[in-house]
């Protein structure tokens, strides 16, 4: 089923779905390869086309998958994020309910009926500027991609990254046979019909101190 939202609609409500994402529906495998289909013409640096898909519904595999990020995440969450916000930025105003919200996934992230992780062919440790740049531009793209598509048929999901912190990225790949010499992960995505679908635009900081025409 389709939300049959604007291209406006999904692109400003696509968010990052953690406290609502429904943990006892299942997701369909059809569904998955339906986004993914749309993901895949995403552009591609040169026409490469060297991402690849892994999909996680096993349980046992989920389940050491979140212990790796539930590990990364005690650290991280130790560090402050916030200092160096002015006073009243809302970016510091926010931290506390975002922290919330992270902390909860970290609890529930092997409840998730799916989790994804996109991968790209080569790996992009210690890369010059050039080598990185057009390698993540032609993945990211096609992984936002995915989300837009995920969310008009009624699905969430949040990117995270922090399982590949400490060698979990290594971890990771030998948990699901990836060549981790050979290939290096973008991120470790929870797949989930959410509850509900009335999400709203996220509050920004303006467009104006960041915007440069011509120069800095």
């Amino acid at each position: 089923m389709k939300l049959n939202l604007s291209a406006d609609e999904v692109l400003t409500t696509t968010r990052s779905v953690r406290k609502r994402l429904d943990f006892d529906r299942p997701v369909e495998r059809s569904v998955i390869e339906e986004c993914l289909d749309i993901a895949l013409q995403a552009p591609t640096g040169s026409n490469s086309q060297g991402w690849h898909w892994i999909v996680v519904e096993d349980a046992a595999k989920k389940k050491a998958l979140a212990d790796i990020y539930a590990a990364n995440f005690s650290i991280y969450a130790k560090s402050p994020r916030s200092a160096g916000y002015a006073e009243g930025d809302m970016r510091a105003e926010q931290a506390g309910r975002v922290t919330a919200s992270a902390m909860y996934l970290t609890e529930n992230f092997h409840r998730v009926p799916l989790m994804l992780i996109p991968c790209i062919t080569g790996r992009l440790d210690n890369a010059p500027v050039f080598a990185a740049a057009s390698a993540w531009g032609s993945l990211l793209p096609a992984v936002w991609s995915f989300m837009l598509a995920a969310r008009e048929r009624g699905l969430g999901s949040a990117w995270t990254t922090i399982h590949m912190m400490n060698g979990g990225e290594e971890k990771a790949a030998e948990i699901l046979g990836i060549p981790f010499g050979e290939i290096t992960q973008a991120g470790l995505f929870p797949i989930a019909y959410t509850i509900g679908t009335d999400f709203k635009l996220a509050k920004r900081l303006p467009l104006e101190p960041v915007l440069h025409w011509d120069t800095w």
